[in-house]
């Protein structure tokens, strides 16, 4: 039997992964080391490991050295020559056959990258993005779309005109290579965008939205009687509040019944729109509160319709929120809140 002073009882550390070694050896280096490395990296990879270091912050000692030992281990597998073989590579050719004679061979040969500025996009607001989409030239605006990251890409052509999202979409999906000429345009782009100001992403804080749902979680009186004294202030924005507080999507929470009575208040030809902009599951559940007859007039409008714009489906959307609402304050229908009940 082996002596207990010989025998580990404490319970084995789970093994470090990448993310958080990373974050650990960062910690450890001088701020400015640290800032150099980071400027090297995609922006995900960089927000990544800025969670990593919130996370790994109180690393015990084993840690610590979890995350060093993995750093020299995988230091071993990287050759001596992959270190600044680039510029040492284009210094041996330049001296060799000369600058003009090395630029031919080497734009031939060496490894591709992306441009510097295309990588600033990546920093960009989508706001700032959509901006530029709707105020460059198409060509510029597809090999923006291009660089991005899909979902970026999909919010910042969101609100464009159908005309220009189809234009731009097509000129993208038309891209093999881009001329040198298409680069220069975009810096000359992007350069300007910054003197703006609008790479700096904003992120967004308080607004209606955020309001509207802390005004769900307020007792039924107290959030009638907040309205009541935003709307001597400022009707509007009391008014959008009141339309965030219950959006197209929370129909989902009204019993069938409720559901039924609110949608045969509202046009035919307005509901079709409204729906146009649901998923199938909810297009299902409205009309299976209709007669036969009218879910399939429905869903003939809605088939008829080719592009329906946003702002549209939006507007067509409220109006139903708006008998909603105007139900609701007759006591016909009731809407439930996060805690009470908003009516």
């Amino acid at each position: 039997m082996p002596d207990a002073a010989e025998m580990d009882l404490s319970p084995a550390t789970p093994a470090i992964d990448g993310s958080s070694a990373a974050a650990i050896l960062l910690m450890l280096l001088d701020e400015s080391e640290a800032a150099t490395i980071l400027k090297q990296l995609a922006p995900e990879e960089v927000r990544q490991l800025a969670k990593s270091m919130f996370d790994t912050a109180n690393a015990s000692e084993q840690q610590i050295g979890q995350a060093l030992d993995r750093f020299v281990t995988r230091s071993r597998d990287v050759s001596a020559l992959a270190i600044g073989a680039d510029t040492r590579i284009r210094t041996v050719i330049n001296e060799a056959v000369g600058n003009v004679r090395a630029d031919n061979i080497l734009a031939a040969v060496a490894p591709q990258r992306s441009a510097a500025s295309l990588e600033m996009l990546r920093w960009m607001d989508v706001d700032a993005i959509s901006g530029l989409l709707a105020s460059e030239h198409p060509q510029v605006g597809a090999l923006i779309l291009s660089v991005l990251v899909p979902d970026v890409a999909a919010r910042a052509i969101e609100t464009l005109d159908e005309v220009l999202q189809a234009d731009l979409v097509l000129r993208a999906a038309m891209l093999t290579s881009v001329p040198a000429a298409a680069i220069e345009d975009l810096e000359a782009v992007l350069a300007s965008a910054n003197v703006d100001g609008q790479r700096v992403a904003k992120q967004a804080i308080g607004g209606p939205s955020d309001v509207a749902k802390i005004m769900k979680k307020m007792p039924k009186q107290l959030s009638e009687r907040t309205l009541r004294s935003l709307k001597k202030h400022d009707r509007v924005l009391a008014q959008t509040i009141e339309e965030e507080m219950f959006i197209f999507e929370n129909l989902r929470d009204l019993d069938k019944k409720s559901l039924s009575s609110v949608l045969r208040s509202v046009d035919a030809a307005q509901l079709a729109i409204a729906l146009k902009g649901a998923d199938e599951e909810m297009v299902d559940m409205c009309l299976a509160t209709m007669s036969q007859r009218a879910a399939e007039t429905i869903r003939d409008e809605m088939a008829e319709m080719t592009m329906v714009k946003r702002a549209d489906v939006d507007d067509a959307q409220k109006s139903v929120m708006q008998i909603v609402r105007q139900m609701a304050a007759a006591g016909e229908i009731m809407i439930a809140g996060g805690g009470d009940d908003y009516v």
